[in-house]
């Protein structure tokens, strides 16, 4: 059994500072379409200036200017959000200031990708007041990056990160993608050394799926590329774990990994219940019982925005709703479940229900029940989707 690492107590106090809303801003557009990519995307930029401009238009509609509501995160994601000229991101971040306080952000984030990470454009972005990004690397093996069908090269890659590093920026993140066939499992170690080599405090890893309607979808259906080996992305997760050992980094999410004063404030916030906004095309928010998105196209949006709906869809949450979501949200982090918490927002009989399901029905080496609660081991957030959905209530 692989037990993660507890949490530093500077991590954990971490954990504990979100309590306040966070918005996120969506930029739906991208240079090419990536070859893994389901999400709604658009390579054709021609409404770039007109979608700055709805965006201005929306945050004004939801923001209330006389009493302006505190955020304490900000994050621009994608997407790709550095197609955006630094001039069109200070006008979207001017309306979000008018319209809330935003004077005390613990954290702003900006997604971007290597190739458009020039020193002029990292030293502008760092003007605007943004403290973390977050580089979409993906791979640092070029034979990698032409089968995802990125546009930046390796070298590309690790001139980013320096490039973000000399603007002032000290908290960067990288995304990596392993479970992919071209990928043998040495390749894949050398990439983990990379993070130490470019000293990064934080990435994100993610096993390479199928999604529906991507371009890897479709040539797989048409016999144009191999099924994925899921053997081989399991292995190579637990060989991610086992290279933990040899780092300061912490597992703190299923595919999240930072120094302990690293951890991502705004993406915690979402596994821990925090209300959000949500600004552009598909962009959902939360208020802790109501959900809502926006138009999941650029064309209804502009019909969205223009007609001054606020949402397009809402969703009220049942108690059973707010249940599932909290088991799954929290069993993908180390934290886990605590049953403090359940019972305070659930009652005694939820604490019983799922000290019963993990005792009868979860396989011992995927949890560790501690004195306020469970949380799964490594090996069991390989898992943490299956054991949390098996536990959700139904109406």
């Amino acid at each position: 059994m692989t037990v993660l690492k507890r949490l530093s107590l500077s991590a954990r106090k971490n954990l504990k500072d979100f309590n306040m809303s966070g918005i996120y801003v969506h930029i739906p557009f991208c240079n090419s379409k990536c070859i893994y990519c389901a999400f709604y995307s658009i390579v054709n930029q021609r409404d770039k200036q007109r979608y700055v401009e709805s965006i201005v238009k929306e945050i004004s509609g939801k923001g209330c200017s006389s009493s302006k509501e505190k955020i304490d995160t900000l994050y621009f994601g994608g997407g790709t959000p550095s197609v955006l000229e630094i001039s069109d991101i200070q006008v979207i971040i001017d309306a979000i200031r008018t319209n809330f306080n935003i004077d005390n952000l613990s954290e702003f984030t900006f997604e971007a990708n290597p190739e458009q990470l020039s020193e002029q454009y990292c030293a502008g972005l760092k003007q605007l007041g943004i403290n973390r990004l977050s580089i979409g690397v993906q791979s640092f093996n070029n034979e990698i990056l032409r089968f995802l069908g990125r546009k930046h090269t390796a070298e590309e890659a690790v001139s980013a990160v320096n490039n973000a590093y000399n603007a002032g920026f000290q908290n960067i993140s990288v995304d990596l993608i392993y479970g992919i066939n071209e990928r043998s499992d040495s390749m894949w170690k050398s990439e983990l050394e990379m993070l130490k080599s470019l000293s990064i405090k934080h990435f994100s890893a993610y096993a390479l799926t199928l999604e529906e309607n991507s371009i890897l979808y479709k040539k797989v259906l048409n016999h144009q590329h191999e099924q994925l080996d899921e053997e081989m992305a399991e292995r190579q997760y637990f060989y991610l774990i086992d290279f933990l050992k040899t780092s300061d980094f912490q597992q703190y999410e299923v595919s999240n990994f930072a120094f302990p004063d690293f951890l991502s404030k705004h993406n915690s916030s979402y596994w821990y219940g925090i209300p959000y906004y949500g600004f552009g095309v598909s962009a959902h928010s939360y208020d802790g019982s109501c959900r809502c998105w926006n138009a999941p196209t650029l064309k209804e949006y502009f019909i969205q925005i223009a007609e001054e709906n606020k949402y397009q869809e809402k969703e009220i949450l049942t108690g059973e709703d707010k249940f599932n979501e909290f088991v799954l949200l929290r069993l993908r982090t180390s934290r886990g479940i605590k049953f403090s918490e359940v019972l305070s927002l659930f009652g005694k009989e939820k604490v019983e229900y799922l000290q019963n399901y993990f005792e009868k029905e979860v396989k011992s080496e995927y949890y560790v029940q501690h004195s306020d609660g469970i949380s799964l081991t490594a090996a069991g957030l390989w898992h943490a989707d299956g054991i949390a959905s098996n536990a959700f209530l139904v109406d």
